[in-house]
């Protein structure tokens, strides 16, 4: 559901908040973070529930306790922003808008239901949690005071022990992993001896020059890109990594030089590491994954034993979503065989413009790799990855944007060159979704496929999608018929998800369970008994809301497309007391391709639904209903583009839901708001300059200007110059003049995400004061794309909840002057 749409990043300014004369407020004005009223902010400082993770040897279930919404104070600590990622200098890890702290661990004994705490340092928080492939301990990466240190944790006694010091460089992921043998972990180091971090901000020496020599370079709107060799500095002294070996008795091996390591695995069977390191020259219009890169396989000293792959900068991806670099890609070790690369190269010169009968062709190449790679199989689609079962059984699959479809392929890797097609679907059609194999980690800690009975028989599990609500399964799948047996399905009112298995064939294993009353727990489902048996009983994080009530509402958009939503109302309401409310609709649209696929309506009754972070659900304590997700489909039908009809089919969704709660008698016509967050902030725009449904609008983080974005945007695959009509009509800033209902805009001041640049927010607003519009723009400090602080999450449901009460809550009824 959109309450959980919610995104963890950082960056730095002051809180800026201007409004229209309505307001006693002017621009310029100093601003402080505001409360929201209660319950909200007793729901906000909640403690989260814990995390769960079943053990490989299936014996303990990890609880990971989670850290609350960070004070602002976290976020303001300096960051830097090189070639597409988001930094710490303290500890050389990712900024702190973009981690989700854990602050303890606790197993669980399944046979037993005993429980042993980890005894880590009061205090301490850690990310990366890893398990070991015996089961029997986990590596974490815990904060210090000057950097990441990696520990780990013993899981039948709780016993942590550290064994580095603050010497993790996570600049580039984690990137923590164990050794087979679960006696020793690989992970990245900042270089022995390095110096001191080159001033951020030298005097330059000369002016940024960039050339282009005539051919096309078309690339999409990357954010925190390098800008200057200042900041090429920064990238090398950061970034540079030295790949290191650490036993569990603290003796530290490192693997070959240092050098700037985006990626680091060892092969199952332990004896190399496929590296992926990044080279100069950088370029300053692409992240640092598109940059000069060789691919190598070293051994455990360093020594390069095969090179993959040398690739240049890939700035030359042509716009479509199928559109890929040439030469190796997805690049992996085989998870169940003792070291066999994986990768994929396209055949069609990566455009998918031009006709090709072979879009794809994957490779493997089994160490000492000597011989040349083998066609595992050649695919009409993009590759998207495997499914590894064994030496005779894998599934391949592929995917083409462009018609949202979807190929699986039964492989046999012993005698490579062919598959048989097992399933073929649209991908986003949730009814007949046959669900995904059920992997688990093998010896080698790899997840590989989970057969069953004869051998020839796989465990598949899968959302279970119906009209009357998602009901998770578990099923076997013969491999030779296809023939799908259901072992079980979530029952009636309930809504539970596999954990883990307890055995072979999938009669026992740990789930997640929740209803609509009843918060999430962890249960033992045993398919002979009739009911399961608790693991764990976390409470209610927000009883505030038990009382409020939701149903899936259906209805028709003039053209016939069956459209849904989900109705929430007030604790309390009654309907025949308390007549029509006001409401606000919170939406995003998305596109399709078929019709019928686009009209599927799945019943959330089964949910236990609880806002956190922003959500607009927190409306609901202040008297409003609402109206969550409803559907906003923007279909292209029989090979025609969606967007070409955007505005008209955007408006009739709106205009059949706002008829669909009117008709219910809950919703006033003359109250009702609508709102969005990025793609939703973009229709709340649009809807607010084409139509008069809405009494106000919230607009979070979007864009408004797709002339900013003109190498495409959201499912938009064409460039600007393809389709400048389309381009212009659907931007909301083309038409900021028809806008004649207030508008609240919210931006993060350090936005991340690809084309919402708060650039978007700024010059909006610029327009739409210059028009005369009534409209409030807040910029929230060191924030990106979702809103992490507690200061700031705080103050944006404050804002709304303000904006909705001037606005929309005291606006006459429908009907009255």
């Amino acid at each position: 559901m959109s309450v959980f749409r919610l995104g963890l990043a950082v960056a730095s300014a002051a809180l800026v908040a201007v409004s229209a004369p309505v307001l006693a407020q002017t621009p310029g004005d100093a601003a402080v973070y505001q409360q929201p009223p209660q319950p909200i902010a007793d729901i906000l400082d909640a403690e989260p529930t814990p995390l769960a993770s079943l053990g490989p040897d299936r014996q303990r279930l990890a609880l990971f306790g989670r850290a609350n919404l960070p004070p602002i104070s976290e976020l303001a600590e300096p960051s830097l922003r090189l070639a597409g990622y988001r930094i710490n200098p303290r500890n050389n890890g990712p900024a702190n808008g973009r981690v989700a702290w854990l602050t303890s661990i606790t197993f669980k004994d399944v046979a037993s239901g005993a429980e042993v705490a980890a005894a880590l340092p009061a205090g301490s928080r850690f990310i990366s949690p890893t398990w070991s492939p015996d089961g029997g301990k986990v590596a974490i990466l815990k904060d210090a005071a000057d950097g990441l240190e990696l520990w780990v944790v013993d899981a039948r006694t709780g016993a942590a022990s550290v064994l580095t010091g603050a010497v993790v460089n996570a600049a580039a992921g984690a990137g923590v992993e164990w050794a087979p043998d679960s006696r020793s972990i690989l992970f990245r180091a900042v270089p022995a001896g390095r110096s001191a971090a080159p001033a951020p901000k030298a005097a330059p020496t000369g002016p940024i020059v960039e050339q282009t020599g005539g051919s096309a370079r078309p690339v999409r709107t990357y954010q925190d890109l390098l800008g200057s060799p200042a900041d090429e500095r920064l990238f090398d002294h950061y970034f540079t990594a030295q790949p290191t070996l650490a036993s569990l008795d603290g003796r530290l091996t490192p693997v070959g030089e240092p050098g700037i390591v985006l990626g680091a695995s060892i092969s199952p069977d332990g004896r190399y590491i496929l590296q992926t390191r990044v080279k100069r020259p950088y370029s300053y219009a692409t992240p640092a994954g598109l940059f000069p890169t060789d691919i190598v396989v070293t051994d455990l000293t360093g020594r390069v034993v095969h090179r993959v792959a040398d690739l240049p900068l890939r700035d030359n991806i042509p716009p479509p979503f199928d559109a890929v670099a040439t030469g190796p890609r997805s690049v992996s070790w085989r998870a169940d065989a003792p070291a066999t690369l994986v990768w994929a190269e396209a055949q069609d010169g990566g455009d998918p413009r031009g006709q090709a009968e072979v879009r794809d062709r994957v490779f493997m190449q089994a160490a000492p790799f000597s011989a040349a790679p083998m066609r595992l199989i050649d695919l009409p689609e993009r590759y998207a990855g495997v499914s590894w079962g064994r030496d005779d059984t894998a599934i391949v699959y592929s995917r083409w944007f462009n018609t949202r479809h979807e190929t699986r392929f039964l492989v046999d890797p012993s005698n490579p060159g062919e598959g048989r097609v097992i399933v073929e679907r649209n991908y986003q059609d949730r009814y007949n979704d046959p669900g995904t194999p059920l992997t688990e980690p093998n010896a080698a800690g790899r997840p590989v496929m989970t057969f069953a009975g004869e051998g020839r028989t796989i465990l598949m599990d899968g959302s279970g999608a119906t009209r009357q609500g998602e009901y998770p399964f578990l099923a076997r799948m013969n491999l030779d018929t296809g023939e799908r047996t259901e072992l079980w399905r979530s029952a009636p009112g309930s809504y539970e998800t596999i954990v883990g298995l307890l055995d072979d064939d999938g009669r026992r294993f740990v789930s997640r369970r929740e209803t609509q009353v009843a918060p999430p727990n962890m249960v033992i489902r045993d398919l002979d008994a009739a009911e399961p048996q608790s693991l764990t009983t976390f409470p209610d994080p927000a009883p505030q809301l038990a009382g409020v009530t939701r149903q899936t509402i259906t209805y028709s958009r003039a053209d016939g497309v069956q459209l849904s939503g989900t109705l929430y109302l007030p604790a309390g309401y009654d309907a025949a007391r308390d007549g029509p409310l006001p409401l606000v609709m919170w939406a995003y649209p998305a596109e399709f391709t078929d019709a019928a696929v686009a009209g599927q309506v799945v019943d959330t009754d089964n949910r236990f639904v609880r806002p956190g972070g922003s959500s607009h659900l927190f409306l609901l304590t202040q008297g409003y209903a609402v109206l969550d997700d409803p559907s906003m489909p923007i279909v292209g039908v029989d090979g025609a583009e969606p967007n070409d009809t955007y505005i008209e089919q955007l408006s009739a969704s709106a205009q059949a839901a706002v008829d669909a709660v009117v008709g219910m008698g809950v919703a006033d016509r003359n109250r009702i708001a609508v709102g969005g967050h990025s793609y939703g902030a973009f229709m709340t725009a649009n809807l607010l300059a084409h139509t008069d449904l809405f009494r106000a609008g919230i607009a979070r983080s979007g864009a408004y200007n797709r002339t900013l974005t003109p190498f495409g945007f959201q499912a938009e695959q064409r460039t600007y110059w393809e389709a400048t009509d389309t381009y212009a009509e659907m931007s909301p800033f083309t038409y900021a003049n028809r806008i004649n209902e207030p508008i609240l805009l919210i931006h993060g001041e350090a936005d991340d995400n690809s084309g919402t640049f708060p650039v978007q927010s700024e010059r909006f607003y610029a327009a739409l004061k210059g028009t005369g519009a009534t409209a409030r723009y807040v910029v929230l400090p060191h924030e990106a794309h979702g809103y992490r602080a507690r200061e700031s999450v705080g103050h944006t449901l404050w804002e709304m909840v303000d904006w909705l009460d001037r606005h929309v809550k005291t606006a006459p009824a429908a009907g009255q002057p």
